[in-house]
């Protein structure tokens, strides 16, 4: 094995121990729901759009559409488990109405992945083919979640205050658009570059916010219930 090629595993691994941390990062809102047994003013939909973002990346990763990307499966595989634990909460704690809607979205996931996996393996022959197809599709849906951040992002400007946007989950995010960014570089694989630069970008931008506005930020000042800020990341591959 080449020097570069063991320093894309090493690197893929401390991707996988990073992106594991962001999966886990929405634990306290689990824990709350759990303990009041209701999911409030909660929505499912980010947990849902992961788990649809995981599954894409799996199947990415499996050897007859991108070889060589064993750890974009292992992470996406607990991400995707994960989140499904996640989901199952929500289920468990909604009334009927939401529980219908959870449900509904499941169906509609279920048969998107379905039609993009016989596409890509009734139609194209060759893996460079389905990684076009399936890469496409995975960056589309990480463009779009990194697009999350922004109303945060807004808010931050607006109020002159870094309160609603904790500064170690804005590093976590950082280093892991950084680690997967490098990782896509050993192997030149523009589908995990493009989301993951973009991921590193939005940490860079919000690392510099907080420099700007930590000394202007009122941490004692009563307001609205925390916005959650989901990640991820969410961002991984």
């Amino acid at each position: 094995m080449t020097n570069a090629g063991t320093t894309r595993i090493i690197i893929g691994i401390i991707g996988n121990v990073i992106s594991f941390f962001l999966f886990l990062s929405p634990m306290p809102t689990i824990i709350k729901i759990i303990r009041a047994k209701a999911v409030e003013k909660y929505k499912a939909d980010p947990y849902l759009a992961t788990m649809l973002n995981c599954a894409m990346w799996v199947f990415y990763g499996l050897p007859f559409v991108h070889p060589d990307s064993t750890l974009v499966i292992t992470i996406n595989g607990i991400g995707f488990v994960i989140e499904t634990c996640y989901v199952i909460v929500f289920f468990i704690y909604s009334d009927w109405r939401k529980r219908r809607k959870i449900l509904l979205l499941l169906l509609v996931e279920a048969i998107f992945v379905a039609i993009i996996v016989i596409i890509a393996m009734k139609v194209f022959s060759t893996t460079k083919d389905r990684s076009m197809l399936v890469g496409i599709v995975c960056v589309a849906f990480n463009i779009v979640m990194y697009a999350a951040p922004l109303t945060v992002i807004k808010r931050v400007i607006q109020t002159k205050s870094v309160k609603y946007m904790p500064f170690l989950l804005s590093v976590a995010n950082f280093a892991n658009g950084v680690i997967w960014l490098v990782y896509a570089i050993l192997k030149f694989d523009i589908y995990i570059l493009i989301p993951n630069g973009l991921g590193a970008l939005s940490g860079v931008i919000q690392l510099i916010l907080h420099a700007m506005y930590y000394r202007t930020t009122d941490w004692n000042q009563e307001s609205e219930r925390r916005q959650e800020i989901e990640v991820s990341s969410r961002e991984v591959p």
